[in-house]
This record gives structure tokens, C-alpha cells and sequence, in this order.
């Protein structure tokens, strides 16, 4: 049975994208010579924040956005084998527009 994940609060369950396979010079990088990519895809929104005055805080992000996120941000985890990310979403740095 398929496991799902809702984040808690202002965060955020994405999914990095594939790193590069080789460098812009087109050697081909092992694996342990490739750095975290930074863009990830958006599969799921917490169940959100309030503000101050407890207006609730609508997400800038929604599902199927692509992101690029700080680098060393967030929280590991693993998911019906997927490497996923739990982020807040001040740790998206901005929206990719295609």
C-alpha cells in the first residue's frame, strides 16, 4: 500500500529534480560528484499557517510548481522509495516559469 505524506503547518513535500549527468565541459560525473540540485517539484502543501491577527496564509507555491530551493534546507525523508524533501516555504527561493 502506497504511504502519503501531508506536511504540518507552512511547509512543503517536494521532490528534487535530476541532477546533471555531465559537467558543462560534457565529462560524465559519478555519482558522488554531483551536487544537489537545487530545482525540485512540488507534490504536496502543508495544512497551513496564520497570521497574527488568525487570518489564514495562503501558499505562494502549489502542486506541480517547479522550485528552486536553498541547498541545505529542509528535512530528508524517504517515501515508497523516493528521496523526498520536507521544506518550509520561506526555504523556496522562487518559481521556475516555463
Amino acid at each position: 500500500m502506497a504511504q502519503k505524506i501531508k506536511p504540518m503547518g507552512q511547509r512543503v513535500l517536494v521532490q528534487r529534480l535530476e541532477a546533471e549527468e555531465r559537467s558543462a565541459g560534457g565529462i560524465v560525473l559519478p555519482d558522488n560528484a554531483k551536487e544537489k540540485p537545487q530545482e525540485a517539484e512540488v507534490l504536496e502543501l502543508g495544512t497551513g499557517g496564520k497570521d497574527e491577527d488568525g487570518k489564514p496564509i495562503a501558499f505562494t507555491v502549489k502542486k506541480g510548481d517547479t522550485v528552486l530551493i536553498s541547498k541545505y534546507g529542509g528535512t530528508e525523508v524517504k517515501l515508497n522509495g523516493k528521496d523526498l524533501l520536507i521544506i518550509s516555504e520561506n526555504d523556496i527561493l522562487g518559481i521556475i516559469q516555463k
